[in-house]
């Protein structure tokens, strides 16, 4: 698995960090976001008392939809490389005052756990230098019964399509410096090329599977069940 080289993967921690606060609010109250996160959460279907991972859980925005599905009774963990993000996390789980939601610092292409009853990853893989390797390593190393992700990516069906000079300028600005001159694409082609691998190989590896895109075909949700 191609791991993200260490001066790049360092800068791409501080930049996330760094814009923690804004992503939390976007993550959190942009027009549409909540739907999706309930969207993902209910094609990964958790049962109540199940042990899910939100892998690259940034801020934590995710957690409360998976807890609310696993009860008091199951745990929910949350993976994410950036500092920043992971602070915020945490101050979500306090405030709520859960004792089986936990956070921890991690990279996507190494987790430090093992097993889990589902897998959720939301808005992470362009993120990612290999995601098809990514998830075909959580699909070993926590062999999950179910797996679910979301993404964004540019949008090849009308409405969406005419929109996709505004949505190029949105990834640029969101993405760590240097990304173009390092991939030698844009920030676009990376991420359309990363959502499409690793929902690929994720859907390929899923004995049932769902696939649907949604706002305007910007918007990329998988889910399978093993």
């Amino acid at each position: 698995m191609t791991a993200p080289e260490p001066d790049r993967a360092s800068a791409a921690q501080a930049f996330y960090s760094r814009w923690a606060p804004g992503y939390d609010r976007l993550a959190t109250h942009a027009p549409g976001v909540r739907r999706l996160r309930t969207a993902l959460v209910d094609v990964l279907d958790p049962a109540p008392g199940d042990t899910v991972v939100d892998i690259g859980c940034g801020t934590g925005a995710t957690l409360p939809y998976l807890r609310d599905r696993v009860g008091s009774e199951g745990t929910v963990v949350g993976v994410d490389f950036a500092p920043g993000a992971l602070i915020r996390a945490r101050a979500r789980i306090d405030r709520a005052g859960w004792e089986n939601v936990i956070v921890c610092r991690g990279d996507g292409t190494r987790l430090p756990l093992r097993d889990a009853d589902a897998v959720a990853a939301s808005f992470l893989m362009g993120m990612l230098p290999d995601p098809a390797a990514a998830v075909e390593n959580w699909l070993s190393t926590l062999d999950p019964d179910r797996i679910a992700l979301l993404d964004l990516a540019r949008s090849y069906r009308l409405p969406g399509r005419v929109i996709n000079p505004l949505f190029r300028l949105a990834v640029r600005a969101s993405s760590p410096p240097g990304t173009a001159a390092h991939h030698g694409e844009s920030p676009t082609g990376v991420l359309d090329r990363r959502v499409a691998a690793a929902h690929r190989t994720m859907l390929g590896a899923c004995a049932e599977t769902n696939h649907e895109t949604r706002l305007g075909g910007f918007v990329y949700l998988s889910a399978g069940r093993r």
